[in-house]
């Protein structure tokens, strides 16, 4: 079986490379010039011009398939190999016209299909270039072999031979950038609707996901009620057992705020609310988002720094959806950093707008990472998201800035986020 794939895969090569413009031209030139031969084996041939045109039309005919099958084995190639083979073919056509009569010899015809054929591939300056060299090669054969046709024969030659085969070439070019628009228009049609039929997809979950997400909050605040309820009688009593029984407890909280949380990120992305502006400071929101996460900053034993620069005015902002952007890029700092290490949030004064950083002394971001960092739903973390970071730079962009991030030198990473002092909103 193995032996009939091996032998059958050149023949479907070949066959599935005739598709293509080069293989298309490759053999309608073999067609055009072998026709061309057998058709003058119709003509009466003066008996100088006379020679074997069968074995002449099976030559040539063999030559031809070489030139295909060399292009198939190096289709890299096939340009030079196609060019190679027009200098080559319009050298045996003037051989052919020496050898059966020069000036008189009816085969100078040949040229008119060669330099045609050749100009459809190559366009219309290597036509005008072939029918020069046509005209010079059939004066040189006229000169060799009298009768001399002169140079104004030569001349009309050369425009017999160039002016069909350049309007050849222009035809085939506009044909080709016409047919490649019309395939770019088809490729982009596709690529249209296959990311329509992507977003229809999308809404559909993300309905679904908005539905699930309300139903789930409900057993969430129960189950943490009574998780408290629990921790209450357990505080009510001693022993080892109570103590075993407070960590599980805590550890059930711990797990039920998480699910919370992610809960809770699902439906702000779905239901993104629209921004309400108002002149708030930007240094009080940090400084108040600071004190509401430093005591978990200190439980992971963080060095948390706020550095604010008073010049910075107030400024038309949406301070519930703004503060949880910056909550997003310091929560993703904590837990880049985990135990230990430093966290800085700072604010600066930049010309007409104003730069907010998070800044951390973690392991940095790796690039491939770095490349997919704003995706919707792309996280490293096992219980991530995927949504904070995407969440984050649509509020950014919702005041009219953008955010960014870097790896710092000296180890670790930094998002800044620049927003205008002044946004004209709708």
């Amino acid at each position: 079986m193995a032996t009939v794939t091996a032998e059958r895969k050149p023949w479907h090569a070949i066959f599935r490379l005739l598709e293509r413009d080069e293989r298309v031209f490759a053999v309608l030139l073999a067609v055009a010039m072998v026709g061309g031969l057998a058709t003058l084996g119709f003509v009466p041939l003066r008996p100088r011009e006379r020679i074997d045109l069968v074995s002449l039309v099976v030559w040539f005919a063999l030559y031809k398939v070489g030139i295909f099958a060399l292009v198939t084995v190096q289709p890299r190639a096939t340009r030079a190999i196609f060019l190679g083979a027009l200098g080559i073919d319009l050298l045996l056509v003037f051989v052919l016209v020496l050898l059966t009569g020069g000036g008189g010899s009816l085969f100078y015809l040949l040229f008119f299909p060669l330099v045609a054929v050749n100009a459809y591939y190559f366009g219309p300056w290597v036509a005008f270039v072939a029918a020069l060299i046509a005209g010079g090669l059939m004066a040189a054969a006229a000169s060799l072999a009298p009768p001399w046709i002169g140079w104004t024969g030569v001349t009309l030659l050369v425009v017999l031979f160039g002016l069909p085969a350049v309007t050849v070439g222009i035809v085939a070019d506009r044909e080709r950038r016409a047919r490649g628009e019309v395939e770019g228009l088809l490729n982009r049609l596709q690529a249209a609707q296959q990311e329509l039929l992507v977003s229809e997809r999308m809404a559909t979950v993300g309905r679904l996901s908005l539905k699930v997400a309300h139903e789930v909050r409900n057993p969430i605040s129960a189950i943490e009620l009574n998780a408290e309820m629990l921790e209450d009688i357990v505080r009510a009593r001693s022993g080892m057992d109570m103590e075993e029984a407070g960590g599980l407890l805590a550890a059930i909280r711990d797990q039920v705020n998480t699910l919370d949380a992610l809960t809770e990120e699902y439906l702000v992305f779905a239901r993104f609310p629209k921004a309400h502006f108002e002149e708030e400071s930007i240094n009080h929101l940090l400084e108040e988002l600071a004190a509401f996460v430093r005591p978990v900053a200190d439980r992971q034993g963080l060095v948390m720094t706020v550095e604010t620069d008073p010049a910075i005015p107030t400024m038309e902002i949406d301070r519930v959806l703004l503060r949880q952007a910056i909550h997003n890029l310091i929560k993703n700092g904590q837990e880049a950093l985990s135990r230990g290490g430093a966290l800085t949030i700072s604010s600066r004064a930049l010309g007409d707008g104003v730069e907010i950083a998070v800044a951390d002394t973690g392991p940095g971001i790796a690039p491939e990472v770095g490349d997919r960092l704003f995706e919707q739903f792309f996280t490293t973390k096992p219980q991530g998201t995927g949504l904070g970071l995407s969440i984050s730079r649509q509020i950014i962009e919702e005041h009219g800035g953008e955010l960014r991030w870097a790896n710092r030198p000296g180890g670790g990473a930094v998002f800044t986020i620049r927003l205008p002092v002044k946004v004209t909103h709708a």
